[in-house]
């Protein structure tokens, strides 16, 4: 029987990829890492994208994180801009 390649390819195994994104706070986390990795609000991308605020808030409604501008009151998600936005 021939080798499967696409068992045998180099990445993460299952348990390395549940130790990373096993639950949904890790899921989260890990998104939040990428998207800011010095944090929301530290550099001039990471702004608020309305008023250019550093200064911030973070709400929690229904267990998801929305953070808001301290300035204008714009509020912003984990997911808002990205593919995961309008998903659940």
């Amino acid at each position: 029987m021939a080798m499967n390649r696409i068992q045998f390819q180099p990445g993460l195994s299952l348990p390395e990829f549940y130790k990373l994104f096993g639950t949904e706070a890790l899921c989260a986390a890990a998104l939040q890492r990428a998207r800011w990795p010095e944090g929301f609000g530290k550099t001039p991308r990471q702004r608020c994208p309305d008023c250019g605020g550093a200064a911030h808030c973070i709400l929690r409604s229904s267990g998801s994180k929305v953070f808001q501008c301290n300035a204008c009151r714009h509020q912003t998600s984990l997911i808002a801009g990205t593919v995961f936005q309008s998903t659940k």
